[in-house]
């Protein structure tokens, strides 16, 4: 059965092709998700997550930077780089709630991570959205 968390899996996919190879054009990525999901709101929003993600993942990587404890976003496996940027791109740039696009990252991080990616993730996402509700535990309130 399609679901959000299907589109959210091959958003995934996809923005791991991207790591992987910076040559996969558009054009791909589009046949790629119109191919693995088929349903038309489904490819709409997984679209709407690579394209967010990648239009917006300088800015991204400096949000995970700063929440993530001896680790550059650089040097995280390409799977929880990917986990974290969709996660974060909702967090700061669609409606989903809050507490469904952690619990959706920690699932994905589950089953594309390694055993400590979705404790490694749920750290990360969990400073994050302290932060981003201006609840305690955020790295702003570490940081004073």
């Amino acid at each position: 059965m399609p679901s959000r968390r299907r589109a959210r899996e091959i958003a995934l996919q996809s923005l791991y092709q991207v790591e992987v190879n910076p040559a996969v054009g558009a054009a791909q990525l589009e046949g790629f998700l119109v191919g693995r999901l088929r349903v038309p709101t489904l490819v709409e929003f997984a679209r709407t997550l690579v394209g967010g993600v990648l239009a917006e993942r300088a800015a991204i990587d400096a949000q995970l930077d700063a929440r993530s404890e001896n680790w550059r976003v650089a040097r995280m496996a390409a799977t929880d780089r990917a986990v974290l940027r969709i996660a974060a791109y909702e967090l700061l740039h669609t409606d989903v709630p809050g507490a469904v696009a952690v619990n959706e990252a920690i699932e994905l991080a589950r089953r594309y991570g390694t055993a400590a990616s979705p404790r490694f993730v749920a750290g990360i996402l969990g400073r994050m959205l302290a932060d981003r509700d201006g609840l305690p535990g955020g790295a702003a309130a570490a940081a004073s």
